[in-house]
């Protein structure tokens, strides 16, 4: 395999994990309520989550609220993944191959 197509595979595998992990701890703290942050799972897809989040808010304006940027990033995360994918489709052509 090419090194351009496995680092875009490896790029958007990434991608993928994070807004799972974004889905679930959404999907989390919507069945714990109030109690979420007490819950081990919530932590530590949060964990996994924070960096995300963090670059995210970071990237946005401040008139932003801190309660909409998971959501931003699950969107942004979510267009990465349909860009790298054609990004994947387009290195494979080039390449030849029926990836």
């Amino acid at each position: 395999m090419p090194l351009d197509i496995l680092l875009v595979s490896i790029l958007r595998t990434l991608v993928e994990v994070a807004g799972f992990a974004l889905l679930g701890q959404g999907a989390l703290a919507v069945l714990a309520g109030k109690y979420r942050e007490q819950n081990l799972f919530y932590r530590v897809l949060r964990t996994v989550t924070g960096p995300v989040v963090r670059a995210v808010r970071f990237i946005t304006p401040r008139f932003i609220l801190d309660a909409h940027i998971p959501v931003l990033t699950f969107f942004l995360l979510f267009w990465l993944w349909i860009v790298l994918a054609f990004a994947k489709r387009h290195l494979c052509g080039l390449h030849g191959l029926a990836c």
